[in-house]
């Protein structure tokens, strides 16, 4: 079993991570805090099943070109 986490940063630099497939939703000021809060939010979700054998953490970039 594999979860994906799609993952947004803030404007004030922090980052965001939804679970696509499951109701798990994190957030960290850094990408290294961000990656032990999901390993943590996941490890509670699934404290009585068994645990995905992957996390894989896709990170979203939203960026606006102006053509002037």
């Amino acid at each position: 079993m594999e979860l994906i986490f799609e993952i947004t940063q803030e404007a004030d630099g922090g980052f965001v991570a939804e679970c696509l497939t499951e109701s798990i939703f994190t957030q960290a000021d850094t990408w290294e805090e961000l990656r032990q809060q999901i390993k943590d939010a996941v490890e509670g979700y699934f404290f009585d099943q068994p645990k995905p054998q992957v996390i894989r953490l896709r990170l979203v970039r939203d960026e606006i070109l102006t053509t002037a």
